[in-house]
């Protein structure tokens, strides 16, 4: 009887290895297709660089190699949607036309990469198009949009500059907080996905969804800070001059790189990235957002299987987890410092020197332009002394950094139009126009204090 019962047990687990062996298909360069999910569904992704200059390097470097681990855990290109703007591989600073890495001596992470929106096609509106899989509402590019069924995966990731309650891109407006909140939910509600995965590189990232993203949606997000901290840049590479990642992001990339995603839950990789990105005094701390019980499946549901790292050692948590030797910096420190180190290079005398001091010396002057004049709109509205108190408030975690958000968007929109564009640096400020909103300040009086500071 219990012999009986062993070949049983042995021709149900032999049946059970076919079945799994059934959702992998070897397309024709012999590498796995897994588009396909076991249950029938498919899986698409949705990557995008918000962020352009060759100082910004690192972004589009993060997104290609998540492309990289995409297409090597059997993704179609038709499956993948990429948002860069596309001004590095081939842009005059980088040693290399053509390559583009994300880590010091890497691969190539820009071979074979789809370019469905580039250039001024990298905009708000089209991402939330794009996500709807509403077609008719893209502007430019390939047209490919998030066509996905009622049994689909959908993993997005994004990498770049954000700011409270905000995240930027390189053409048009910033991506509000409410605004992909409300495209997630019409999203779930079109019943086009079964589940979806989120990962934002970006500071402050985690104020676009504490507070604002409900349960129930099918949705699991991991960002790489809190709603009010910076996230991190690292690798600068003297040859290329410039940072070549995020902390967060290629603490999530290489692991991805490295192990068998089959057998890593998202939980587990969460908790690999939290220990690397945040070591005491340097990094950010990586929350989690949404239906958290979504973490216990395995990555591999969303990033595909690499056949390469099948029999890869299981995935723990090793003290070389932790923050690699390049010392990360701030995300707002790592432009200044990217125009140091250019001007520090340039041979003394040249017109590559007299170039960098140029453009140095207008950073610092811009970032002073910003501080004082956020500054005197808000002791113009409040006082000197309620102003200083105001302006640094931060709010308790699970509320929203504001309560009107068209009075934030309308405020921030009028200090555009009247003092010159915030940057990833003045991005920071967008929280102290949301605390004025929150005084009670109305869009009114914030238009004529943002004209007197910078008529």
């Amino acid at each position: 009887m219990l012999l009986e019962m062993a070949s049983v047990n042995v021709v149900l687990a032999i049946l059970l290895g076919l079945l799994s062996l059934s959702s992998l298909v070897v397309d024709g360069r012999g590498m796995p297709s897994v588009t396909k999910n076991v249950q029938g569904g498919t899986k698409w992704a949705v990557l995008v660089a918000g962020s352009k200059g060759y100082e910004n390097y690192r972004h589009q470097a993060d997104i290609c190699h998540a492309y990289q681990v995409l297409k090597r855990g059997g993704l179609k290109d038709e499956n993948i949607i990429v948002m860069m703007y596309d001004d590095i591989a081939h842009n005059v600073n980088n040693p290399t036309p053509g390559v583009i890495i994300n880590k010091p001596n890497g691969p190539n992470v820009y071979t074979g990469v789809p370019k469905d929106y580039t250039g001024e096609q990298v905009t708000a509106k089209n991402l939330l198009a794009v996500i709807l899989g509403d077609k008719a509402a893209v502007t430019g590019g390939s047209g490919k949009v998030v066509n996905s069924g009622p049994n689909d995966s959908i993993f997005i990731y994004y990498a770049d500059h954000g700011a409270p309650g905000s995240l930027a891109m390189p053409s048009g407006d910033e991506l509000f907080a409410p605004d992909l909140i409300a495209t997630l939910k019409k999203k779930h509600a079109s019943g086009t996905y079964k589940s979806m995965v989120i990962y934002v590189e970006a500071c402050e990232a985690g104020s676009m969804f504490d507070g604002l993203l409900p349960k129930g949606l099918n949705i699991y997000v991991t960002t790489a800070s809190n709603p009010d901290e910076s996230s991190w840049a690292t690798y600068y590479d003297d040859h290329y001059q410039t940072y070549l990642g995020d902390l967060y992001s290629v603490s999530w990339l290489e692991n991805s790189d490295e192990h068998n995603l089959q057998a890593e839950t998202l939980e587990q990789q969460y908790k690999v990235v939290k220990v690397r990105t945040f070591d005491q005094y340097i990094g950010s701390h990586v929350m989690q957002y949404g239906d958290t019980s979504i973490r216990v499946e395995p990555v591999a549901v969303y990033m595909g299987v690499n056949q390469n790292t099948l029999k890869a050692t299981p995935m723990k948590i090793y003290e070389s987890d932790r923050q690699s030797s390049a010392t990360p910096v701030l995300q707002r420190d790592a432009d200044v410092l990217y125009l140091m180190e250019k001007f520090r290079r340039a041979k003394e005398g040249s017109e590559q020197r007299a170039e960098a001091r140029k453009k140095l010396n207008e950073e610092l002057s811009h970032r002073t332009h910003i501080d004082n004049t956020v500054k005197t709109i808000a002791a113009h509205l409040l006082g000197e002394e309620k102003a200083v108190e105001v302006l640094n408030a931060v709010r308790p975690t699970g509320t929203p950094i504001v309560d009107d958000w068209n009075c934030l968007k309308t405020s921030v929109a009028t200090y555009k139009a009247h003092c010159g564009n915030l940057s990833s640096y003045g991005m920071k400020y967008i929280r102290a126009f949301a605390n004025l909103c929150n005084a009670g300040v109305h869009e009114d009086q914030m238009a004529v204090a943002v004209a007197q500071a910078c008529s």
